[in-house]
């Protein structure tokens, strides 16, 4: 039996994300256990991410059913969205973290867009993860698109399909990912039990279209998803990236950041352009409940008009903020509070995926 044909042969790549978009994906909220005692204002940060990127695409939200739909609308209404631009979908998920679930488009130079559909394992850390798997094939059915799912045989047993999610991978558009150690190689996370570099650049590679693997080490503290890099390095342009910087030596986040500053120091894209690298701070560190939370600037998301950057009642907010307007121009770069929302282990590029025009 011949293989079957990846994405890069067919000449599929995933675009940046600052490419045009047709919509922008999200699963509105409804489990309470991921922002324990904190759910209330929760789906109105969502009614607010609405309102800022209606204006410039689509947004298609996932819905469990019909009075979630209803209650969706009524947040979206009170925070003032263009419901006309939203769609609804009856797709039930387990969680809202549309980065790492759904689908990631992919397209070619003619145009088309498929997706690809990666085994979701919860992180490796829940068990009520098997609705999240199942919404790429929902949507290749809703949206009629070709899809792919990414497999691979470890030596000794039966292919599989790979695990990869979002939020461990961002790309420049043009060949080149930046990813974790952390995630895609640690012992710990069990996502690919066996994987070597190698194999998990040719899967990067055969589903993506990246052709240059840039490996970062450790993730910053608080994030459970061992390590994901759009809570620590950006792409900004096709070589520019900004990179969350610790400037305290006595926090936790301090000699790990660093150590990243060091990689990238020698690296370049595809095309052997070094790297321009743009320092971003890090807020002081959020704690509740006795637990420090992934608070970082870098988990913003660029949307066709807007690009939405957590804040968190910090000094540093505006100087984050100011410093992606800087990147950013012509799109409106707005702060939102995520002091609540982060609460939930994730923020704005966690609960959203973008879909390629």
């Amino acid at each position: 039996m011949r293989p079957a044909k990846t994405p890069h042969a067919l000449g599929f790549r995933m675009p940046a994300e600052w490419e045009p978009h047709a919509a922008t994906w999200l699963a509105w909220p409804h489990q309470r256990e991921d922002w324990p005692g904190k759910f209330a204002p929760i789906p109105f940060v969502y009614g607010e991410m609405v309102r800022r990127l209606a204006p410039g695409e689509r947004v298609r939200i996932l819905v469990k059913d019909a009075p979630h739909e209803r209650s969706a609308r009524s947040v979206l209404r009170k925070c003032g969205a263009d419901l006309a631009q939203v769609d609804f979908f009856r797709v039930p998920t387990d969680r809202s973290w549309t980065r790492d679930f759904c689908p990631l488009f992919v397209k070619d130079a003619s145009g088309e867009v498929a997706l690809t559909d990666w085994k979701f394992n919860g992180w490796a850390k829940y068990a009520n993860h098997k609705r999240d798997d199942a919404v790429p094939a929902a949507v290749a059915r809703i949206q009629g698109r070709r899809s792919f799912a990414p497999t691979w045989k470890p030596r000794g047993a039966s292919p599989r399909r790979v695990v990869l999610e979002g939020g461990s991978v961002d790309v420049n558009g043009c060949g080149t990912v930046l990813t974790t150690e952390e995630c895609l190689l640690s012992k710990v996370q069990e996502r690919n039990p066996g994987a070597t570099r190698k194999d998990v650049e040719r899967f990067l590679r055969d589903g993506l279209g990246a052709t240059h693997v840039l490996w970062l080490g450790e993730g910053i503290l608080g994030d459970d998803t061992h390590g994901h890099v759009d809570d620590l390095c950006r792409f900004v342009g096709p070589s520019s990236v900004v990179l969350a910087t610790e400037r305290d030596p006595r926090d936790g986040n301090h000699a790990r950041l660093a150590e990243n500053r060091e990689r990238l120091r020698g690296m370049c894209d595809q095309s052997g352009t070094r790297l321009t690298v743009i320092e971003l701070p890090m807020p002081e560190p959020v704690v509740f409940d006795g637990q420090r939370l992934p608070a970082s600037y870098a988990n913003f998301y660029v949307g066709n008009a807007a690009v939405l950057v957590p804040t968190f009642d910090d000094p540093a907010d505006a100087q984050a903020v100011g410093l992606l307007a800087d990147l950013f121009p012509g799109r409106k770069v707005t702060g939102i509070c995520a002091r609540d929302f982060v609460w939930g282990l994730g923020t704005f590029h966690c609960a959203t995926q973008q879909e390629p025009a």
